[in-house]
C-alpha cells in the first residue's frame, strides 16, 4: 500500500447534481425549482411558523396569560446552605457579601432565605426576604433576621 495509490473505494464517492448549467444537461431552465412561485426566487427562507399563507398555528390560538411587570424574583437560598456556609467558613454572620464571595449569588440578586433544612448554629442573617419557618428557625436559636431593603 501506498499513499499516492489510495483512493476511495468503488461507488463511495457520488458526483453531485450540476443544477441550472443549461438545457442540456436536462436540469437547466428551471434548474429543479418547479415554475415561479416564492420557493423558485433567489433569495428565498421560510419565515418561522410560515404555513404556506394559511392562518398559522400561533395565530389561531387565543392569548393565554399575563406576565407581572412589577414582579421580584428572588433566588432561593435554603437553611441548609447557611448551616453548611457556617461550618465551613466559621461565620456567625452571613450577608450579601458573603454569599457572593463564595459563588451563592451575585451582588446584583435579591435572595431569599427559605426553611428547607436544620439550622444548628446561632447566625446573624442578612438578606431580602425570608419565609415564616426559616425565620421561626434563625430566632429559635437566638439568632437575628435582618431584612434588606430592595435597594441594598
Amino acid at each position: 500500500m501506498q499513499l499516492n495509490k489510495l483512493q476511495p473505494a468503488p461507488g463511495a464517492v457520488k458526483q453531485g447534481k450540476r443544477i441550472g448549467r443549461g438545457q442540456g444537461s436536462g436540469k437547466g431552465g428551471t434548474a429543479t425549482r418547479g415554475h415561479k412561485g416564492a420557493k423558485s426566487r433567489s433569495g428565498y427562507t421560510r419565515k418561522l411558523g410560515f404555513e404556506g399563507g394559511q392562518l398559522p398555528l400561533q395565530r389561531r390560538l387565543p392569548m393565554y396569560g399575563f406576565k407581572n411587570p412589577n414582579k421580584v424574583a428572588h433566588k432561593p437560598i435554603n437553611l441548609v446552605m447557611l448551616q453548611r456556609l457556617a461550618e465551613q467558613a466559621q461565620l456567625t454572620t452571613i450577608d450579601a457579601a458573603v454569599l457572593a464571595e463564595h459563588g451563592l449569588v451575585s451582588k446584583r440578586t435579591k435572595y431569599k432565605v427559605l426553611g428547607k433544612g436544620e439550622l444548628k448554629t446561632k447566625l446573624e442573617v442578612a438578606a431580602h426576604a425570608f419565609s415564616a419557618s426559616a425565620l421561626a428557625a434563625i430566632e429559635k436559636l437566638g439568632g437575628k433576621a435582618i431584612t434588606l431593603n430592595a435597594h441594598e
